[in-house]
């Protein structure tokens, strides 16, 4: 059985689980391309209505919630948010996204248990499955050559969140590769093999074509640059150039 029919298969499954036993059921976390699928799925039909988290706002690896018809949907998704340090900051290195994850990936844990990482100086926030905290504690000591020490943070209150950094400028169009140019200060000729390669997304939706006019709030991830929100127009120029604002996320 292909990928794509396991994924739907594993979807209606945890529908029917929700409604016929009614109760909440979570899928793991879920990429771009797999989020698109879900909310292209007719699961109404199965009874259940379903929402996504990731743990922090606008993240891009989401858990699923399966609700049943008329449930009070008040339990917490499943995920918790572990900080990990350098245990001497002065002789870490600067390690990145890919690092972290790459140490985590060796420990023998799926890709799909682990939701965002956020690299913010010598630090990283792990979002995860519950059922892996206490593993990721006791196992997570290096990354690349630099000792750490993981800590939980408790209280959700303080997960942590994307920052946002304002970029301006103006463009002849809010056509997706002219805006997502601007928005990495790169040229929309290197955002065309993106665009091709299946690599952007708009709302979690794989968007293949170039002329795709972005709307505002729109949230655009690239894999590889990052992620983007479209915050709209401004004004036209005497040139009928359009001044547009985006939040890049840092």
């Amino acid at each position: 059985m292909e990928k794509e029919q396991l994924f739907e298969k594993r979807m209606i499954e945890l529908s029917k689980n929700a409604y016929y036993r009614c109760i909440l059921t979570f899928s793991d976390f879920l990429d771009l391309n797999e989020l698109h699928k879900l909310h292209s799925l007719p699961l109404k039909q199965y009874g259940v209505k379903v929402e996504t988290f990731g743990g922090h706002a606008f993240a891009e690896r989401q858990m699923a919630a399966f609700i049943p018809d008329a449930f009070f949907f008040s339990q917490e998704y499943p995920i918790s948010c572990i900080c990990i340090r350098p245990s001497m900051e002065k002789f870490a290195e600067n390690l990145t996204h890919r690092d972290y994850l790459g140490a985590i990936l060796n420990l023998g844990i799926e890709r799909s248990k682990i939701g965002d990482i956020l690299v913010e100086d010598k630090k990283a926030y792990i979002f995860c499955h519950n059922s892996l905290c206490e593993f990721l504690m006791n196992e997570i000591c290096r990354v690349r050559h630099t000792t750490v020490v993981p800590s939980i943070i408790e209280n959700k209150e303080e997960f942590p969140s994307v920052k946002l950094q304002k970029v301006t400028g103006t463009v002849s169009s809010v056509r997706l590769d002219s805006v997502t140019a601007l928005a990495f200060s790169t040229s929309r000729s290197s955002i065309l093999p993106l665009i091709e390669g299946k690599k952007l997304f708009v709302n979690g939706k794989n968007i293949v074509s170039n002329a795709y006019h972005l709307k505002e709030g729109d949230i655009v991830s690239v894999r590889g640059k990052g992620k983007y929100r479209f915050d709209g127009t401004t004004n036209l120029t005497k040139k009928n150039r359009y001044h547009v604002e985006v939040s890049r996320y840092c």
